[in-house]
């Protein structure tokens, strides 16, 4: 244990952040899992409160062992990923089936330990760094939109079309955050309008075939209205019931909440330790739980920037920005969801709401942000060590 602790490299506040959230994460997971517990019949969520541990032992195993790669053979991974990250979107999107009335198209099982394991997440990891790969490859070049179809924005299509059908949020935060890193990365504003216009064309023909045959994808696209219309109007249906007893759980919470396993609304709110969670955690900790819970992802925010601006490459700072800015952003849409400030997306809560693949995806973006930092930290101890001509003797002698 000792070796491993001395072994952990990066932005001390990114790894304290995380184990901050991580920990805080069992007491409303642990709580919200009673609706669940009663849904499967045993009537104790202790079963949760394991799945859960193991599903952040797990993270952070995936977090450590990614944070002591060298970041730079990362861009050589995401272009052999790639084509396995399209390959399984493919095998996920032909599934066909439900689970528990869930769209199952979103999630494929592992094979022997019989877990699920939702694809969408993981090509979303891959892609922004194969995005930050290619970016920093044009750097200080004069690229024509042209020559740029093929090697980048081909992929990008790719990958949303795949996940579009079953998963419209998680392409829509997809193609936002390609749209913000290619930005950032200096490509062409003139070329990223084309791309926005050609996004907004091939949206609007796939809602008009899903329409015209309606058995190609049943329900998918009338739902997706349903929400932004509701949301839109205003108006209370049997589809709006998630967001209403959420409304109901961030009433009752007050100012500093009902205590630590107290809420009421854990009992009839869907999705209550996933989705919703953050409107347990308002209920049982109060407004004042809310904004620290914020603070402490804005504080991720601030480190993340941090350490994109301190990279020693392009790349380094194009991939930190590329896996950690989704992050906030989700955390953000998640709370945005159950305040009614933005329609239901089904994004959980990172490294707090419960599953297994958002935990692990989240800890492998943060392994690479903490790579990233490694790196630089392992480059000021060599500029100090040769400013100090007494340690550069001692260490010949």
């Amino acid at each position: 244990m000792q070796n491993i602790i001395n072994n952990i490299k990066g932005d001390r506040l990114v790894w304290a952040i995380v184990a901050l959230l991580a920990i805080f994460s069992f007491l409303p997971v642990y709580s919200s899992s009673s609706n669940l517990a009663y849904s499967a019949g045993s009537g104790s969520t202790f079963s949760f409160f394991v799945k859960h541990f193991m599903h952040l032992f797990l993270g952070f195993t995936i977090m450590y062992g990614v944070h002591r790669i060298p970041y730079r053979y990362f861009k050589g991974l995401s272009l052999v990923m790639l084509p396995i990250v399209l390959i399984l979107l493919v095998l996920t999107m032909y599934q066909g089936t439900t689970i528990e009335g869930a769209n199952a198209s979103r999630w494929i099982q592992i094979p022997i330990i019989g877990m699920s394991f939702q694809t969408s997440t993981f090509a979303f990891v891959v892609l922004m760094v194969y995005v930050a790969r290619y970016l920093s490859k044009i750097q200080d070049r004069d690229i024509t939109f042209k020559e740029t179809i093929l090697p980048l924005w081909l992929p990008v299509f790719l990958v949303l079309i795949l996940i579009l059908p079953a998963n419209f949020s998680t392409a829509a935060i997809m193609f936002v955050m390609v749209m913000v890193l290619t930005f950032i990365g200096g490509y062409p504003f003139r070329y990223l309008m084309v791309i926005v216009g050609t996004g907004i064309l091939v949206l609007s023909l796939f809602v008009l075939t899903a329409k015209a045959f309606p058995e190609l994808m049943p329900n998918r696209v009338d739902t997706w209205m349903s929400r932004v219309e509701n949301f839109a109007n205003g108006e209370d249906t049997e589809a709006d019931y998630q967001i209403e007893k959420a409304k109901i759980a961030i009433a009752t919470g007050g100012y500093i909440g009902l205590g630590p396993g107290k809420s009421v609304q854990k009992n009839f709110l869907p999705q209550s330790s996933s989705d919703f969670i953050f409107a347990i955690i308002v209920e049982e900790y109060g407004l004042a739980g809310g904004l620290v819970i914020l603070t402490v992802y804005c504080w991720m925010l601030f480190r993340i920037v941090i350490i994109a601006q301190k990279s020693d490459t392009i790349f380094g700072k194009l991939v930190v920005l590329g896996v950690g800015l989704p992050i906030v952003f989700q955390a953000l849409i998640n709370m945005a969801v159950a305040v009614e400030l933005f329609p239901v997306t089904g994004q959980t809560l990172p490294l707090v709401s419960s599953g297994g693949t958002s935990i692990w995806m989240t800890c492998l973006a943060l392994g690479m942000i903490l790579s990233v930092s490694a790196k630089r930290e392992e480059l000021k101890q060599q500029e100090e060590a040769l400013d100090n001509p007494l340690e550069i003797l001692s260490e010949t002698i």
